[in-house]
């Protein structure tokens, strides 16, 4: 079996890709700052990904419990409040930057290190708003942190040519969550929702989708993407004569 491994599997996006792995027969293991109790046959670690040694625990743990790591699906994040960066509290911007991007790199630096030990293994950092250029008014150190991901995927990427270890992009597109919606005044979401309606997914309709491809595998530096620009352009075209709702 290949053994996975999610950070924020707690719930969103992560809490859908640890329960797709499970159900395309991986052995999961997954993390979150405050965790429950596990599925049978699924392993859970408290651990923050921001903190070496915790993200060494949850190496460990797994490796203990399955005998390796194949794939490591770095997905844990944060998002500000929807303001402009100057109404942000310092706190709330360190937090965001300390997961999104910090923790991004301190849990990669571990995970490269140990699958180069090991002679294999896969790593997926999960791209969001901003990784391709895309500008949202409200969330600078979110879409920031985004976009500096990408270019450190494709740096790591660069660094482990000639071995047998790989760094990919995992994009899941626009996906119903808290934090899609987060923020939102109730006029500026009815608005808001004529895109969302449009181009968003429900979790369950992408991440199964996303474990999918993973599990398959793709090159060095390679991007698996739900929401590509042509299905974009397609959905925009075709509105008129589909009645999605991905909030029902």
């Amino acid at each position: 079996m290949t053994v996975v491994v999610v950070t924020g599997g707690t719930r969103g996006i992560g809490q859908g890709l640890v329960r797709s792995f499970a159900r395309l027969g991986a052995d999961v293991a997954y993390c979150g700052r405050h965790v429950t109790e596990a599925p049978d046959g699924i392993l859970a670690v408290t651990a923050d990904v921001t903190v070496r040694e915790d993200v060494r625990k949850l190496w460990d743990a797994t490796v203990d419990r399955f005998g390796r790591v194949d794939i490591w699906v770095n997905n844990a994040g944060l998002s500000t409040s929807r303001r402009p960066l100057w109404e942000l509290p310092p706190a709330e911007i360190d937090a965001v930057v300390g997961v999104n991007l910090g923790g991004t790199l301190q849990a990669s630096a571990v995970v490269l290190e140990a699958m180069l030990a090991q002679g294999h293994g896969a790593l997926w950092n999960m791209e969001g708003l901003g990784s391709t250029g895309q500008i949202v008014a409200g969330l600078t150190p979110y879409g920031a942190t985004k976009r500096g991901l990408t270019y450190a995927t494709l740096a790591m990427a660069k660094e482990l040519k000639g071995t047998p270890v790989k760094a990919c992009l995992l994009s899941p597109g626009m996906v119903v969550t808290d934090l899609l919606t987060r923020d939102y005044e109730p006029a500026e979401l009815e608005n808001a929702k004529k895109i969302f309606t449009i181009l968003a997914d429900r979790v369950e309709t992408v991440t199964p989708w996303l474990a999918e491809r993973v599990l398959k595998g793709t090159r060095n530096g390679g991007r698996v993407a739900w929401l590509t620009n042509r299905k974009a352009a397609y959905r925009f075209a075709t509105a008129a004569f589909h009645n999605r709702d991905p909030f029902s």
